[in-house]
């Protein structure tokens, strides 16, 4: 099935039931309605903030489209709703062609040069300056890394509120342990989706992080802060491969190319009052794993793994499945800074102890094919950390790590020095100095 057009039709929000509903349709084609619920009392709005929250609805409605362009992928994009002026149609074309990069050469499809977005030579509204609360926005995934921001950031004193979109259990239990106050919004995709997915249309991973931002950002508006803390580490800036030049990273939205993109557009068409960092990006996995372990508040409550988080309740997963490159990759990086009791308690097993887990393991540390297709962390990262356990008296007779190191020249030849490397300040990022400064104080 083709269409020629992907159509932006409208957008709505409702005050009274502090919902956003925007729908799409495919020209001469299925249509959808999507909504989002602010699961809060939002404050009082001036104008002012009024007319820049319309802003950020605009700019979810816009960055939401990709859930449903992605089943047909039409060479035309068109906005009923407003006119688009170049500079945001420039932005948008970039969020979907990379951030559906691995949807692409999942699906064996191209991407690069197929779709042009349509926009107008129209004069925008410059950006609005907001007199917003001087308060900090930690989204939480229900993972490691958000856990760390937000310690950091209550050590140092800095007023925090924590986001969240969805009620994935994970998510709500770190929420309930970090015992800050909290802001939720639901996601509703269209139902039509999924059965046109299950119809053959065309389906795959997206940028959902991107869309989350923009989200946070509205939230900012409405809820009252000042500044996003985002927890992206720095590698996921790191492309799983290149094919032609053209890279493809699982990561995109959480890369430090889109932080950049996304915060020189909300400076430029949005609002400068609305900082939006990550906190956590001059650091690589295995150095936030090792902060991670300071705070066993989380051990039983953090999840990474994705079956915690499918889009039915229904069939989401209440344990860590120890059957994914996630679990894998979140039990590697703990290893050497939890003990083994403590950390099989937490899986409910011992990864590295299980010889069915050697490819998943080998995967990680790049001697099998590319990093696989998940938040986990550089195959360098994975290969120093792999090879230090074997020298690591707890860790060093389990099955996965004794054969790894043994089989594969490629760890033999490592040395320590490569694993200390591991929790050295990297650069470059984005962090503010006020924020370094905090970052730095609870090493």
């Amino acid at each position: 099935m083709k269409f020629s057009q992907f159509i932006f039709r409208n957008y709505r929000y409702d005050p009274t039931a502090s919902t956003l509903s925007m729908q799409y349709r495919f020209s001469e084609g299925p249509s959808f309605e999507e909504k989002l619920i602010f699961d809060f009392t939002p404050r009082q709005l001036s104008p002012a903030e009024e007319a820049v929250l319309d802003r950020i609805f605009q700019l979810i409605f816009l960055l939401s489209g990709v859930s449903y362009y992605k089943a047909f992928i039409p060479k035309s994009l068109i906005c009923e709703a407003f006119a688009l002026d170049p500079n945001t149609a420039g932005f948008l074309h970039g969020f979907y062609e990379k951030g559906l990069a691995e949807f692409a050469f999942k699906n064996m499809i191209s991407l690069h040069s197929h779709f042009q977005i349509q926009s107008s030579p129209v004069l925008n509204d410059p950006p609005t300056e907001l007199d917003l609360p001087r308060k900090t926005c930690v989204p939480v995934g229900g993972g490691k890394d958000s856990l760390v921001t937000i310690e950091c950031l209550r050590r140092s004193g800095e007023p925090l509120v924590l986001f969240s979109l969805g009620d994935a259990e994970p998510i709500a239990s770190c929420i309930e342990a970090a015992q800050l106050p909290s802001i939720r919004v639901h996601r509703r995709l269209d139902t039509a989706l999924f059965k046109l997915n299950q119809a053959g249309a065309l389906n795959g991973h997206v940028p959902i992080t991107g869309i989350l931002s923009a989200i946070a950002l509205a939230c900012a508006v409405m809820s009252g802060f000042d500044a996003i803390a985002m927890s992206n580490e720095y590698s996921a800036s790191a492309p799983n491969l290149s094919i032609d030049g053209i890279d493809i990273n699982h990561q995109f939205s959480k890369s430090l190319e889109f932080e950049r993109d996304f915060s020189n557009y909300i400076a430029q068409a949005i609002s400068p009052s609305i900082a939006y960092f990550s906190l956590l990006r001059p650091y690589s996995e295995i150095e936030i794993a090792r902060r991670f372990a300071k705070h066993p508040q989380y051990f039983g409550r953090f999840r990474s793994c994705n079956t915690a988080f499918k889009q039915l309740p229904a069939a989401r997963g209440r344990h860590w499945c120890c059957n994914c490159p996630k679990c894998r990759f979140v039990f590697l990086a703990l290893a050497p800074f939890v003990a083994k009791p403590e950390l099989a308690g937490i899986f409910g097993q011992n990864l590295l102890d299980d010889p069915a887990q050697r490819d998943g393991f080998a995967e990680l540390c790049g001697l099998q094919k590319y990093k696989p297709f998940e938040c986990v962390g550089e195959t360098s990262e994975s290969a120093a950390v792999m090879r230090h356990l074997a020298d690591h008296t707890e860790w060093r007779e389990d099955k996965v790590v004794r054969g790894l190191n043994a089989d594969f020249p490629a760890l033999q030849q490592m040395n320590e020095g490569q694993y200390r490397a591991l929790f050295e300040m990297r650069t470059p990022h984005r962090v503010p100095t006020a924020y370094l400064a905090m970052l730095d104080a609870c090493g």
